[in-house]
């Protein structure tokens, strides 16, 4: 089963959207057959923050409201990320253009790295109060990684990968996917925000069994067959 999930590495709804689908899949008796498939979706694809600009004033700003509506609006987040047993400290985070985290994803997919990838610079951008568009905290989290270090290097002195961030985007838009995190499940069902573990689990249930369906029963009495034994033949 394929699962594609558009999301910004910015979004703490799509951090919380993954542990709730991992949460699912735990539970899940077919996970080892299911894959992930990572997608880019940049939030604020025009994003140049200020050096040391305080994250609560930078979303009053874009949203048009007040601090203390920011910092009331981020607490409610973080409750409902420690609830999926996330950390994360909003005091502490970089805004930050996302466009370089993107592309280090897609090496990462190269070398079969996606999903791990993803984790890593979510938990640096939403716990741990990292630049993720930063050329030296990217190298480092890419060896944590254990990427190859040339073509980390090539990637970051690079616009590499950017058109592969840009086509995931163009899919995006042919979906009509305004918000995120957003999954698409065999290509046929969709799920958008971070809903809870026991729908994901629904949907992953239902498509397991459409894509494999079992054969009925007609109702009256079994009519004369042979059985593995030989018996009646």
């Amino acid at each position: 089963m394929k699962i594609e999930i558009w999301s910004d590495i910015l979004c703490p709804f799509c951090y919380i959207g993954k542990r709730r689908l991992e949460k699912a899949l735990a539970s899940f008796d077919h996970a080892q057959d299911v894959q992930i498939q990572w997608r880019s979706f940049e939030l604020d694809p025009q994003a140049n923050p200020t050096p040391g600009e305080n994250q609560y004033a930078r979303l009053a700003k874009k949203y048009g409201n007040t601090e203390a509506w920011a910092r009331q609006m981020s607490a409610n987040m973080a409750q409902s990320a420690a609830e999926e047993g996330l950390a994360f400290n909003f005091d502490t985070v970089v805004p930050a253009n996302s466009l370089r985290a993107h592309r280090l994803v897609h090496l990462a997919a190269r070398h079969g790295h996606q999903d791990a990838a993803k984790e890593r610079l979510f938990k640096a951008y939403l716990e741990e109060g990292l630049d993720i568009n930063d050329v030296l905290t990217l190298t480092r989290l890419a060896t944590e990684l254990e990427l190859p270090t040339a073509e980390v290097e090539q990637l970051l002195t690079s616009n590499q990968f950017e058109q592969e961030v840009r086509y995931d985007e163009y899919q995006a838009q042919q979906l009509g996917i305004r918000g995120v995190p957003y999954f698409v499940f065999e290509d046929k069902y969709a799920v958008s925000g971070a809903q809870p573990a026991e729908l994901f689990r629904e949907v992953l249930e239902k498509v397991w069994a459409e894509a494999r369906p079992q054969p009925v029963q007609l109702a009256g009495a079994e009519g004369a067959a042979c059985g593995l034994d030989g018996s009646a033949c």
